[in-house]
């Protein structure tokens, strides 16, 4: 009989909300580093980083300044701390090392799927809303999630249709380097209500705020 190595040292991350938005993060704006324990999350929103120390309890300091390949003038907030308990934990859910370009279907537990699409949406998403000027007071406005994988973005849209049965659209960037999932009006409003369902569960803020303030525009608008 072969012999086991050390185990590792404390406690993997259980499910929960917390737990699976901060997967959601790591998915979109995150790193496994090749040596087997160090975990880097960059991003521009302190808060994010925040919500990820809180997540996995990370004691260790995040770093402010330019980042290599960033355009000049940019600062990020770098957190990178050493954990082989949640490196691993990663691992089973489906991340790897250099994982931009090749992830793809991730083990998220139905019941904290859309927590987890939520800490994708506020790492790599975006919404934008606008007045169609061919209608008379026509607002619009898109759920857009963002991947350099196009399987990854495959499995998202398959998942999200299958838990709320709308189907949204893919189109890919001009430089062909980024895939889009964009939700349109209606679409978008049956997915962020699902998504924003729970006022307690982390979020970015200020994506939060303006999405909040489209869809009171659009309840606003509708027949008594």
């Amino acid at each position: 009989m072969g012999l086991r190595g050390p185990k590792p040292k404390g406690e993997a991350p259980k499910w929960s909300s917390p737990t699976a938005y901060a997967v959601g993060l790591m998915a979109s704006d995150g790193n496994l580093s090749k040596d087997g324990r160090h975990l880097v999350f960059v991003s521009k929103d302190k808060e994010l980083i925040l919500n990820i120390k809180k997540a996995f309890k990370v004691t260790a300091s995040e770093k402010h300044g330019p980042i290599h390949g960033a355009p000049v003038g940019n600062s990020y907030y770098r957190l990178q701390w050493g954990s082989v308990v949640q490196y691993q934990f990663l691992i089973s859910v489906g991340l790897t090392p250099r994982k931009s370009l090749t992830i793809g279907a991730l083990n998220i537990p139905d019941a904290f799927f859309f927590d987890f699409l939520r800490g994708v949406f506020d790492g790599d998403g975006c919404f934008y809303s606008y007045l169609d000027k061919r209608w008379k007071n026509s607002f619009m406005f898109y759920t857009d999630f963002v991947s350099a994988s196009e399987a990854h973005l495959d499995w998202i849209q398959e998942e999200i249709e299958r838990h709320l049965q709308i189907r949204g659209h893919r189109t890919q960037s001009a430089q062909k380097s980024f895939f889009h999932l964009k939700y349109a009006k209606r679409e978008s409003s049956i997915l962020l209500s699902r998504m924003y369902i729970n006022p307690s569960s982390p979020a970015l803020r200020r994506k939060k705020l303006k999405i909040s303030k489209a869809l009171r525009i659009v309840s606003q608008s509708l027949p008594n």
